[in-house]
């Protein structure tokens, strides 16, 4: 598949811009906080519905107007569909020009995977930034999943906000147990398509990251979750301890996974270079993902993923992924045939 045209109006720094994209390789160049990543914010949010730079969507309208508009026409094999989404007080998503009653309602039309800086730190950082790259893949191509999750961290909600109740105002302990049984039930559907895609990203992973560099390397992931009574069991022996803590610490909420090469785990053990092709492994290992499981290349987004590799190594990148759509945001304009690939400079959030 691939993004035919975006268009903004009063989002980010933009007034009103259109884009029209090349199928294949699209470069945007330009200085530092001219307006490049907001077109890769703006393709990001017109697939998964928010944006992964901020939770405050308000950020996301042009400063002193009332409301920032995005639509984005795509192209699949066997049809062709338009994303629009539209912040004011409140976000309206419209698919087709038809207006979308929640958020999972636009999932799994557009399919993107994104490399961006904060990708590098994946390995090292809280377990929440894990969690959250399975559940941005798993809900592109299951849109259930999402709806799921979605009911699951609204029950935790409501557990967590008792259990303060129960540790400040003595209410009743016992009254857990209805939040434990509904959380139990998200739980082991949530655990299932995880470990499912777990062993489908281990499957791509290892070829190529092996192809690349001759090691081998594998995910583990690591989960609380067990058969329904045995995980309702550990959940009550661990309710004195939840009530201290004032939180719930048992739950598919603390997933994690780890990566290995030589099963040593690179998060300790790894050189910079290591933990990088391990990030681009993993992320071209989604990509294969979504192909397998949807018949459709998703689009890739770089960006200033490349900031630390030479033009080489950026050309042979792409090389690796050209039946995708790419959209790369860069510095300086990288020197490439100018008959595979389309150049757009932004200067000032205007767009040449």
């Amino acid at each position: 598949m691939y993004i035919k045209e975006i268009k903004l109006k009063n989002f980010r720094n933009y007034n009103e811009e259109k884009i029209e994209l090349n199928e294949k390789t699209n470069i945007i160049y330009g200085d530092n906080a001219q307006g490049k990543t907001n077109i890769i914010e703006a393709i990001y949010l017109s697939s998964l519905g928010k944006s992964f730079r901020t939770k405050n969507e308000k950020e996301l309208i042009k400063f002193n107007e009332n409301k920032a508009e995005i639509e984005v026409k795509y192209q699949k094999k066997d049809r062709e569909g338009k994303v629009k989404i539209i912040i004011e007080n409140r976000k309206e998503l419209y698919l087709n020009d038809i207006k979308m009653k929640k958020l999972s309602d636009i999932l799994g039309n557009i399919y993107v995977v994104i490399f961006s800086p904060e990708n590098i730190n994946i390995l090292n950082d809280d377990p929440s930034k894990r969690r959250k790259f399975l559940d941005i893949m798993i809900s592109q191509i299951k849109p259930m999943y999402a709806h799921i999750l979605n009911q699951y961290k609204k029950v935790l909600e409501q557990k967590n906000n008792y259990i303060k109740q129960i540790k400040f105002e003595g209410k009743l302990k016992q009254n857990l147990d209805i939040w434990d049984e509904q959380l139990a039930e998200y739980s082991i559907k949530i655990n299932e398509y995880r470990k499912i895609f777990i062993e489908k990203l281990n499957k791509k992973i290892e070829k190529i990251h092996f192809d690349a560099t001759n090691e081998k390397i594998e995910i583990k992931y690591k989960t609380d979750v067990i058969e329904k009574e045995k995980y309702l069991n550990r959940i009550k022996e661990n309710r004195e301890n939840d009530i201290r803590k004032g939180y719930s610490t048992i739950g598919v909420h603390r997933d994690d996974f780890e990566i290995f090469i030589k099963n040593k785990d690179v998060s300790i053990y790894g050189s910079q270079g290591q933990k990088r092709t391990s990030i681009i492994s993993l992320k071209l290992a989604e990509a294969e993902v979504i192909y397998e499981e949807k018949q459709e290349f998703p689009i890739i987004l770089l960006d200033d993923f490349m900031s630390e590799l030479d033009e080489k190594r950026i050309k042979g990148f792409i090389e690796n992924i050209q039946n995708n759509q790419v959209l790369i945001t860069c510095t300086k304009k990288i020197e490439f045939d100018e008959k595979k690939c389309k150049f757009f400079k932004i200067e000032n959030a205007k767009i040449y």
